[in-house]
């Protein structure tokens, strides 16, 4: 009995030893997480606040020097430990989340300027797709319109510039660098093209900042934002918004399922475009584009802000609005020129505040679409702007025409024999004009002393022209002008089938009317002029 209860005693004494050892294993490797976890956190909360360190407005002498250090200590992480950053406006996303290829951008940070400078200043963005389709757009079409102009960048927001440089290496100028940069290299005559909605506050702070630097140019004016002026209450609209509201909304119908504004009406659907909203008083703006929108006929279509401001532009006023004019589908699009944080997370984002989510937490709606595209691609917008780049050059007073009427007097007409000629071929677009393997030059014909000038375009992406205005070549009978397929050879050897036109001249150095339609098609006016003949050989 007595050996019985000794080898009990020795068995529950064995058992207590394992089941203290296993406690003690388990006690260590939960410390050992803990201080694990511990670690992990500490390395997180440091990139939050080297994130945060640079999430500011003003660039000091460390600011490059922050950027590359958040960016390294990012770099640094394990995936899990990237998953915990979080600060006042740190998160996993800021280095994290993937919005396309930066190399594809041009940061046009380019020294070597010449004396006539177009500096396009944008509120910026760091949402790389979006940069290059909508304000690299703007940029290569304005380049474009003014081969003689050097076309530069600048962003007003210094947080958004931190981000870029920091994620991409990408630098971008602020408003500061960029003045400094066009005085440095000598600018003579500079043109300040904002990408701007409107004349709101950034708009105004721009103006600030250029007038700090205006005596040190010859010649130096802000050209229009997108809307132009702003007039004084919501009945005021102008040809700007005009044009900005047909841009915006053929833009929006060719991305959805419908033909037509009219076909999207018939089957219950409003399209709802999404601003940013401002407490300035130009918020006055969004109004007037609703009521542009209304002396347009577009009855489907609805103004919103993300800000709230005006009133009616509140996200739940919209909702509201559309749900009693009795339309049962939603196509949610940015009234922004681009399509960057507010249209990817505002509108389209996954939280319970976004207008995706709201719209259909509402219950008034079959179906809630979104098109995540800014206005800055679309290629009327594009004109827009240029236009306005145009009359701020006019403005200054350049006759940008003398250096070619010192070489070569220009040719009257009653003297051109028949026969064929190389002639230049100018106009007033980005998009519509000579293909740059043919150095702006295209081919005169007179017969019978009439003019007929062939033109090889840039591509095939204009399917007509019309001798005329626009209006008129929707009309019953129109004579439309139909391509060619030409072949042009680039200085690298290289070829491409692209179209071209012949159209008839009425008189040489005087600018005439010559319509379009691109395969979106829209009908656009268009100026153009034909001079310098030389026989050819």
């Amino acid at each position: 009995m007595k050996r019985k209860t000794l080898k009990a005693l020795a068995v529950a004494l064995a058992m207590t030893t394992v089941f203290s050892m296993g406690a003690a294993n388990v006690f260590a490797e939960e410390t050992t997480e803990a201080a694990a976890s511990d670690e992990d956190q500490a390395a997180a909360d440091e990139v939050a606040a080297l994130i945060d360190a640079i999430y500011v407005q003003t660039r000091t002498d460390d600011t490059d020097a922050q950027c590359e250090a958040a960016k390294a200590a990012w770099d640094a992480l394990t995936d899990e430990q990237k998953e915990l950053v979080e600060g006042e406006n740190a998160d996993p996303d800021y280095f994290g989340r993937d919005t396309g290829d930066a190399s594809l951008d041009d940061a046009r940070n380019q020294d070597d300027i010449g004396e006539n400078e177009i500096l396009v200043v944008s509120f910026g963005t760091s949402f790389n797709d979006s940069r290059v389709e909508d304000i690299k757009a703007i940029e290569d079409a304005i380049a474009e319109a003014y081969p003689d102009w050097s076309v530069r960048r600048a962003f007003t927001a210094q947080i958004i510039i931190n981000h870029v440089q920091s994620r991409d290496g990408e630098a971008i100028d602020n408003m500061e660098q960029a003045l400094e940069r066009a005085v440095a290299n000598g600018v003579k005559n500079l043109v300040i093209q904002p990408t701007h909605l409107m004349h709101g506050a950034e708009y105004d702070e721009l103006v600030e900042a250029v007038e700090e630097y205006a005596d040190q140019f010859e010649s130096v004016t802000v050209a229009e934002p997108l809307l132009g002026e702003v007039g004084d209450d919501a009945t005021v609209i102008n040809e700007d918004k005009a044009a900005v509201a047909e841009a915006v909304v053929a833009a929006a119908v060719e991305s959805s399922d419908y033909d037509s504004l009219e076909a999207a009406a018939e089957d219950g659907t409003a399209i709802v475009l999404m601003g940013h909203g401002t407490s300035h008083t130009a918020k006055v703006s969004y109004s007037q584009m609703q009521t542009q929108m209304e002396e347009l006929g577009y009855e489907n279509v609805f103004i919103g802000t993300v800000e709230g401001e005006p009133e009616e532009t509140a996200c739940e006023a919209v909702i509201e609005s559309v749900y009693a004019a009795g339309y049962t589908k939603v196509i949610l699009r940015p009234l922004m020129v681009v399509a960057g944080d507010h249209a990817n997370n505002d509108m389209a984002g996954e939280d319970e505040d976004s207008w995706l989510s709201m719209f259909n937490a509402s219950g008034y709606f079959e179906s809630v679409d979104t098109q995540i595209e800014g206005m800055g691609r679309i290629e009327a917008v594009q004109e827009l702007y240029i236009e306005h780049t145009a009359a701020a050059i006019e403005s200054l007073g350049l006759d940008e025409s003398a250096d070619a009427d010192d070489a070569e007097d220009a040719t009257e007409t009653a003297a051109l024999a028949d026969g064929v000629y190389t002639v230049n071929f100018d106009t007033d677009s980005s998009m519509f004009h000579v293909n740059e393997a043919l150095d702006g030059k295209a081919t005169l014909t007179v017969e019978n002393g009439e003019m007929t000038v062939h033109v090889s375009l840039v591509s095939q992406s204009i399917v007509n022209l019309y001798y005329g205005l626009a209006a008129d070549a929707e009309t019953e009978g129109a004579v439309l002008l139909e391509p060619t397929i030409d072949t042009v050879t680039y200085s690298d050897g290289t070829t491409e089938e692209v179209y071209g036109f012949d159209i008839p001249v009425p008189a040489l150095d005087e600018e005439y009317d010559v319509a379009l339609i691109g395969t979106k098609g829209v009908w656009y006016d268009h100026k153009v002029s034909v001079s310098n003949p030389v026989a050819a050989e």
